[in-house]
C-alpha cells in the first residue's frame, strides 16, 4: 500500500482572508513522505503539478487535521477532487474516539517524547522573510511527527498525549485504517 503522509504551510492566516475557510488561504509549501520511496520531499506552489501524479498513484493520504484543512486547501489547486482518495485524518480519529481535538505537539510530547520544531505562524513569518528553507525543515518535521504517530498507533492501537504534566492514553481502533478502497479519482494527467 502506497501511503503519502502530508502537511501544508500557508502564506497567510484566516484573519487575512476574513473567514475560517482553508480554500481561501494560499499555499506556501507542501511536504510529503512517500512510503514507496521512503523519502521526504517538498513542493512550492509552482511545483504542485509534480505532486499530483504522486497523490493520484497513492492508495492513502495521511494527515493531521487534513480533512478540515489540508485537503480542502490542496483541492483549491488540484484540477480534480482529492477527497475522492482514501485518506486518514489522525485528528479526526482522535476526536471520534476521545471526544475532543488536541494539538499535534501534545501527541508528539506524549507519544514520541519530543516537541514540534515550530508553529504554523512561524512559517508565515518565514515566508514573508523569504526563508523558504526554514519552512521546508519545519513542514518536513511535522510530516515526520505525523508519520511516527501513525506508525505508533498502528503498532499499539493507542496514542498518548501530554496534558500539563500528566500523560493520558487514547485507545484507537486502527484495524480498518489500511483497508483498500476503489479509487474514484479522475486523474489530472494521462497515464
Amino acid at each position: 500500500m502506497r501511503k503519502i503522509v502530508f502537511d501544508i504551510e500557508t502564506r497567510n492566516v484566516f484573519a487575512d482572508v476574513g473567514k475560517n475557510d482553508p480554500s481561501l488561504l494560499d499555499i506556501a509549501l507542501v511536504a510529503i513522505h512517500d512510503s514507496e520511496t521512503a523519502e521526504y520531499s517538498t513542493y512550492l506552489e509552482e511545483d504542485l503539478p509534480k505532486l499530483w501524479p504522486i497523490l493520484e498513484r497513492s492508495d492513502m493520504l495521511i494527515g493531521f487535521n487534513s480533512e478540515h484543512f489540508d485537503i480542502p486547501l490542496l483541492n483549491k489547486y488540484y484540477p480534480g477532487d482529492l477527497s475522492k482518495l482514501k485518506s486518514l485524518d489522525i485528528l479526526k480519529e482522535i476526536k471520534q474516539t476521545y471526544g475532543r481535538r488536541m494539538k499535534l505537539d501534545q501527541l508528539a510530547q506524549g507519544t514520541l517524547g519530543k516537541n514540534k520544531s515550530g508553529h504554523g505562524l512561524d512559517a508565515i513569518q518565514w515566508w514573508k522573510n523569504g526563508e523558504v528553507d526554514k519552512i521546508r525543515d519545519y513542514c518536513i518535521d511535522d510530516v515526520r511527527i505525523t508519520k511516527e504517530l501513525y506508525d505508533y498507533a498502528r503498532a499499539n492501537s493507542k496514542l498518548i498525549f501530554k496534558e500539563g504534566s500528566e500523560l493520558l492514553e487514547i485507545k484507537l481502533d486502527c484495524s480498518k485504517w489500511e483497508e483498500p478502497i476503489e479509487h474514484k479519482l479522475t486523474f489530472s494527467l494521462p497515464f
